[in-house]
């Protein structure tokens, strides 16, 4: 998986399309999020959902320097504008669980293992192996926020419905970048390549499962029903990411922001 220079492709406009208008839509699920509802959760359960959002909210808050850096030796500008495009979602996402967290009066944290690992494979990697580690990471969580989604109390309902739409797109925005970033990889290659992606996706999933077990128990998802659809959702993402079928077509986004439907929200598209 070590990185190998692509030619500039076409099919990003799209991207960039989608992330604008998706402004307007992101103003009207935030305002759905009922902020100043109280929780009817017990207190030892607030406890181990804070304590699993603290996590993740450390995960989305980086400023995605090193991975822009990296896509500009590209010299591709509509690539380079819907990346700098993605990684501002993945910052609103910090700030709902940081908002998710004051509300629950927890602290957000600076530093936990599991994302320093998670960074330290980034810097040491190319742009295609940290875009790897970006959709491994994205699927396998997909089934965790399908969790929150069912928690008892509103606002984590309403963090994780919001959320969970964009990740469903953020994960075939990554299966484009793969796409491009393998389009001229030979198929030994690209065999090799999805092997190690899917050794990382099982112990990213087991992590998960590990640490994260408790909050999911409380919102009804066991860790091992999670661990088992965690790795469904990878398997989906998996061939289309690295080239191992005939489709050469753009995936693209699923959805037109401007037209998306309230009451679609938080559905996982079959196709991935």
């Amino acid at each position: 998986m070590n990185q190998n220079e692509a030619p500039s492709s076409p099919g990003f406009d799209a991207w960039i399309s989608y992330f604008k208008a998706n402004l307007a839509r992101h103003d009207r699920l935030d305002a759905l999020i009922p902020w100043d509802s109280v929780s009817t959760l017990p207190a030892p359960h607030i406890a181990l959902i804070a304590r699993s959002l603290q996590r993740f909210e450390l995960g989305e808050s980086g400023d995605g320097t090193g991975l822009l850096s990296k896509a500009r030796r590209r010299h591709d500008r509509e690539y380079d504008a819907a990346l700098r495009l993605f990684v501002a979602e993945e910052q609103k996402h910090s700030a709902l669980f940081g908002a998710a967290l004051s509300r629950f009066g927890a602290e957000r944290l600076t530093a936990h293992w599991s994302d320093g690992i998670f960074v330290v494979l980034r810097r040491m990697m190319g742009l295609r192996t940290e875009v790897a580690l970006f959709l491994i990471v994205e699927t396998v969580a997909m089934e965790y926020f399908v969790a929150l989604k069912h928690c008892a109390d509103p606002v984590v309902q309403g963090v994780a419905r919001r959320i969970l739409t964009d990740e469903v797109e953020h994960v075939r925005f990554q299966i484009d970048q793969l796409r491009m970033g393998f389009a001229s990889t030979p198929r030994p290659a690209r065999v090799l390549a999805a092997s190690l992606a899917w050794v990382l996706a099982v112990g990213t999933a087991t992590a998960l499962a590990i640490d994260h077990g408790p909050a999911m128990r409380v919102c009804g998802l066991n860790p091992v029903t999670f661990w088992h659809r965690a790795l469904r959702h990878f398997g989906r993402a998996l061939p289309l990411a690295f080239r191992l079928n005939r489709d050469e077509t753009p995936f693209g986004p699923s959805m037109d922001p401007s037209a998306e439907r309230l009451g679609r929200v938080g559905r996982v598209p079959a196709r991935v």
